[in-house]
């Protein structure tokens, strides 16, 4: 049986390689992140000097515990380098992300970075996009309005909920989980989804990922822009 958080901290050893001084590092959210922020830790620690933007209050805290010094997001022009983690990738590096219910942060950070460096086990990589489904985060206004024009293309979406609530995320919206079976085109469908009135972001993460670094088994395999 495959040791996922072994595969992960594989490719967060290989990830943190891309780090040098001086750098304005993004520090992702979800277990494959927190992973990579440790590793960056223990560089800091050891005399690397980085400073880092975090994308949600729970990477912000991470960090801060190990004592990796933080710029605010409003501070910075531009992110040297993104280490991240992906719910699902493909070998041209189109993901989904959001999972974790931080995927505006991340795709800020993100589109800000000049390098997005994408961490996963072996798991993660997939022939089409979406069988994990696709988060949407929306104003809790317009909920109704999304979900109906979700149905008009040809998707399905729920509201996600914990402890039987609506999940509220950092800035205040819902998230729906939008299925749309297996995806043949991504960036279409990123485009539509745009388009909706309400949207306020999605986890298509379409042509933002420059490397992927995936655990495989003893070993990682990286795949790079094409």
């Amino acid at each position: 049986m495959k040791d996922l958080k072994y595969e992960k901290t594989l490719a967060a050893k290989e990830a943190v390689k891309y780090l040098s001084n001086g750098q304005i590092v993004g520090l992702g959210s979800g277990s494959s992140a927190y992973i990579a922020i440790a590793e960056i830790g223990e560089l800091v620690k050891n005399g690397l000097a980085i400073k880092g933007v975090p994308t949600s209050e729970k990477t912000r805290e991470l960090a801060e515990s190990l004592n990796i010094p933080l710029l605010k997001i409003e501070d910075v022009d531009s992110i040297d380098i993104t280490i991240d983690g992906a719910d699902e990738f493909t070998a041209d590096l189109q993901l989904i992300k959001g999972g974790g219910s931080f995927l505006l942060k991340e795709k800020v950070v993100a589109s800000l970075s000049k390098q997005e460096i994408i961490i996963t086990d072996s798991t993660k990589k997939v022939e089409f996009l979406g069988k994990f489904t696709v988060p949407i985060e929306v104003i809790p206004y317009s909920q109704n309005y999304v979900l109906a024009q979700i149905t008009k293309l040809n998707g399905s979406g729920k509201i996600r909920l914990v402890d039987r609530k609506p999940l509220i995320t950092e800035q205040g919206n819902v998230l729906i989980d939008g299925d749309f079976g297996l995806i043949q085109d991504p960036a279409l469908l990123a485009d539509q989804l745009t388009r909706i009135v309400g949207v306020v972001e999605h986890g298509l993460f379409i042509d933002i990922a420059t490397t992927v670094i995936m655990g495989v088994d003893d070993t990682t395999e990286t795949f790079t822009k094409p």
